[in-house]
């Protein structure tokens, strides 16, 4: 039985529609809602903490949650999970450590709205230089990124109508790009909070079903042990260092431009504990769904003799297998909404660099709000269309796009990020010479070092860089300001604890 292509499907088509509209309607609400740059960039700081939950989980996961995930798990088993137990105590970390810390001095110190905005700001930098790496790291491993999404949205089309990759690839692109160009951050966090709600629930139903079908756990887990009796163990077939690669994701984390500004544009402080349960919570159900469905796929595709030649279609097979069309219609609208939620963050993000990091602050200090709104919604085009070439090559993995430009944001951000906020001594020079380290490491590793010693290149890329800003940082004086900065910061934190 072959399923992962189909004739087209009224009710399917219908249901895609009416989500996409639904969607592309949330962005032209706020289009006219949106009346400064911090408006635009940040939502104004008045996000609750339900959606900056949500929408930090919704735009931190994307298509690989479903796609990638799974089938990772489908062609190796439990051992693949690591992977997620290292995102949750990552995800974790990030929330109770830098979240309180990068909010408060990105609103009291200095009103930083974009990454850039806030290494500028920390470290004094009245030439421009972090800004200008930053906001350069951002665009080459955004754009990266960018196109893992618009690959899993070509292959969900693809898949799910039977059109050619290309033509897939052009809906799914103008779809994301439509309603960021409009809606801004608040309608990116509005449509992750609906995204990420039905991403949850996708992972829910589906692995449940497909435990009925197969007779219960104890029943798959006897199959899965007949068909590939190394997928049941967590050790099995697994070197030590691809173990610690996988929890590696983990670092990740402190580096990733669209979660960090989730932290940054929240309310107040004292909604951030609230925000992380229920962050976490949405993380470690959705992860263990899709980590299931991955596993539980080993099994019934065996049992039921149904053709899966891509895995990363697993979810795909399951929902329009399991379910009539309606049904099947709104569960893999849960991949477009992991798709849509994490495009249209990173293109965000993305755009702000070019507007707010590069225009505005560099170009043209002068530049009224609304013109610098045009420029980021310019730039929002032209990031799509360089990721759009990118996603062109059919035969790409999710999960590998993903991973590379996870290590380079942990790489180059992360060990900058987390010793800024915790590291009164750090230095200016420091951060430059650690974010461009870690670039470069994750570069040359992922291109050269795998061929000698195969370890995920987040892992060099980050060690390096905390090592280079330690030494760097403790062989000069701090700037003038930057200290009294960071202890105004701590005053401010043990105010409202």
């Amino acid at each position: 039985m072959n399923l992962e292509t189909v004739t087209l499907s009224f009710p399917i088509i219908t249901t895609f529609v009416i989500y996409a509209l639904i969607m592309l309607y949330i962005g032209f609400y706020f289009y006219r809602k949106n009346k400064t740059t911090e408006d635009y960039f940040l939502g104004n700081r008045t996000m609750g903490p339900f959606v900056s939950a949500l929408s930090a989980g919704a735009s931190d996961m994307s298509g690989w949650l479903l796609m990638g995930l799974p089938g990772a798990l489908y062609l190796s088993g439990l051992a693949q999970s690591y992977i997620a137990i290292g995102l949750s105590i990552g995800a974790f970390i990030n929330w109770a450590f830098v979240a309180k810390r990068l909010r408060v001095y990105t609103s009291v110190i200095a009103n930083s709205i974009t990454i850039p905005d806030y290494f500028e700001t920390r470290f004094s930098d009245d030439l421009h230089i972090l800004r200008l790496i930053s906001a350069f790291v951002i665009l080459i491993f955004f754009t990266i990124y960018i196109s893992s999404g618009l690959v899993g949205g070509a292959k969900l089309f693809e898949a799910t109508f039977g059109i050619k990759y290309n033509y897939a690839l052009i809906i799914g692109t103008v779809i994301i790009v439509a309603y960021t160009f409009f809606g801004g951050y608040k309608a990116v966090c509005w449509t992750d909070l609906i995204q990420g709600l039905l991403m949850m629930g996708a992972l829910i139903v589906v692995p449940c079903v497909m435990l009925y079908h197969l007779g219960g756990f104890g029943e798959a887990v006897n199959l899965i042990g007949q068909i590939n009796p190394q997928a049941l163990s967590f050790g099995t077939g697994v070197s030590i260092v691809g173990v610690i690669s996988s929890l590696a994701w983990g670092l990740g984390y402190f580096g990733q431009p669209h979660i960090l500004v989730r932290f940054m544009s929240i309310r107040s402080t004292k909604e951030i504990p609230l925000a992380t349960t229920i962050g976490i919570s949405w993380m470690v159900i959705s992860l263990i769904g899709a980590c299931t469905m991955g596993f539980l796929g080993i099994a019934y595709i065996v049992k039921f003799d149904v053709s899966l030649n891509d895995p990363e279609k697993i979810f795909i097979v399951m929902s329009q297998l399991l379910f009539n069309p309606w049904v099947a219609g709104i569960l893999l609208s849960a991949i477009l909404a992991a798709i849509m939620s994490t495009a249209s963050s990173q293109l965000l993000v993305s755009s702000s660099t070019i507007a707010e990091d590069f225009y505005r602050k560099i170009f043209n200090q002068k530049a009224s709000p609304k013109f610098v709104m045009t420029v980021s919604r310019i730039a929002v085009l032209l990031v799509a269309c360089v990721a759009f070439f990118i996603s062109t090559d059919k035969n790409a993995s999710v999960l590998h796009i993903v991973a590379y430009a996870w290590a380079g944001f942990g790489a180059s951000f992360g060990s900058v990020i987390i010793l800024s906020l915790f590291w009164s001594r750090m230095t200016r020079l420091g951060a430059i010479s650690g974010m461009i380290v870690g670039a470069i490491t994750v570069v040359l590793y992922k291109n050269f070092g795998n061929q000698f010693f195969q370890i995920y290149e987040i892992i060099p890329g980050f060690l390096l860089a905390s090592i280079v800003i330690l030494i760097v940082s403790l062989m000069q004086p701090v700037r003038p300001g930057t200290k009294e900065a960071f202890e105004t910061m701590l005053k401010q934190i043990n105010k409202n604890p």
